[in-house]
């Protein structure tokens, strides 16, 4: 399967045409590791050099010029359902930038990690929502196994072992009941929880850490993507595309002169419903056990089963996304230049890259409540993410 390279090239204008610019394919989209991604974004403002001269061509240009920046990230939010809805995110849409891609595969999880680490998926190594780790599959997130806890047999920083920010201890203003979980550790570890209790307490926090001097703030949202999964798209949707768009009005106008906002996400999101496709039996005797998420399923096959299984697989679900090897999708870079084998080893055999509006299920991945919207997997909608910027008037 060939490379799908973006059309969207690698320098933003300061202001861009916020139409459907992400191209028509037939095939996954690879992240673009080496350019506009967000697992650039850190290291671009946290390495060396100087931000008014070393930053790549993809940054926002007013970033270049800013004393302070604060990145807020909102959890969900897809570059195609912003554009879609410019006209109730007016702040937003306001802002100069453009859109970058994701991480492979496009889930939370992931996508978070590379973008606190500045790691490509292959070497941070929380490589999905669910991985199998320790020969049991481990929610990431909840950092649970059958639903028990595995803080102590999987330690988060022996799982992911780089710490987040290149070492600085960044201001970490988010949700406060996620200040001290198992996966903040994971993905946020050396940096410096702040926790806010409502979100009107959100910007308060940004603007107290800006005005006792901090260069760069690191800002979580995570309510457009709880709203997408429980809600869909729709008037419930956009009441909170609302909400967080006053939230980035909010930011803006507590920022210092001279400070930017930087905003992005970590995935977008695909409306499934009850578009849910269940393996047959006799595909699944070939399983041992699934990992992954519902767009972007892996299937471990039994021992001595990996051909049959794949032949299987491709008779059931090509019809409805794309069914990859673990090797081939290795090969091809989606979780980076390379994948080294004990990272590998927390993959399956077999991929479902859901490419329509799908979800492949496993009884045993769920929650309090069936997803409407979901994401994972490599299509456009899921992908692309912003990557705007402003300052205050």
């Amino acid at each position: 399967m060939p490379r799908v390279s973006s059309s969207l090239g690698h320098g933003w204008p300061k202001v861009v045409d916020y139409g459907r610019v992400t191209p028509s394919t037939e095939q996954p989209i690879i992240p673009d590791y080496a350019g506009p991604n967000v697992r650039g974004i850190v290291p671009a403002l946290l390495g060396p050099g100087r931000w008014d001269t070393s930053l790549p061509s993809w940054m926002p240009e007013l970033v270049r010029g800013a004393d302070q920046v604060v990145l807020l990230v909102l959890d969900g939010l897809g570059w195609e359902q912003l554009q879609e809805r410019r006209d109730i995110a007016p702040t937003l849409a306001s802002l100069a930038g453009g859109p970058v891609t994701t991480v492979a595969p496009t889930t939370t999880a992931t996508a978070l990690s590379s973008i606190a680490t500045g790691l490509t998926p292959s070497e941070h190594g929380l490589i999905g929502y669910r991985i199998l780790l320790g020969g049991e599959v481990i929610n990431v997130l909840q950092w649970t196994a059958a639903g028990q806890d595995r803080r102590r047999s999987q330690p988060p920083r022996d799982v992911q072992r780089f710490p987040a920010f290149l070492g600085e201890p960044v201001p970490l203003v988010t949700p406060i009941e996620l200040c001290f979980t198992a996966f903040s550790e994971g993905h946020l570890r050396g940096g410096r929880p702040v926790g806010f209790r409502a979100t009107s307490s959100m910007a308060v926090a940004v603007r107290d850490e800006l005005l006792a001097g901090e260069r760069f703030v690191y800002a979580y949202y995570g309510g457009v993507d709880k709203i997408a999964h429980e809600r869909g798209f729709g008037d419930y949707y956009d009441a909170e595309l609302r909400a967080a768009d006053r939230l980035v009005a909010d930011v803006l106008e507590v920022l210092p002169a001279g400070a930017a906002l930087l905003v992005t996400a970590d995935h977008g999101q695909v409306q499934v419903g009850g578009n849910i496709i269940t393996p047959s039996p006799e595909l699944l005797s070939l399983v041992s056990i699934q990992s992954g998420e519902g767009r972007f399923r892996w299937l471990h096959a039994r021992r001595g089963a990996n051909e049959e299984l794949f032949a299987a697989a491709v008779d059931e679900f090509a019809a409805t996304g794309w069914v990859m090897r673990r090797d081939q999708i290795i090969e091809e870079g989606w979780f980076g230049p390379s994948v080294s084998p004990p990272i590998a080893n927390r993959l399956g055999d077999v991929a479902l890259v859901a490419r329509d509006p799908v979800s492949y299920h496993d009884p045993l991945d769920g929650g309090p409540f069936e997803l409407i919207c979901r994401h994972g997997s490599m299509t456009p909608a899921e992908v692309y993410v912003p990557l705007v910027a402003g300052m205050r008037d």
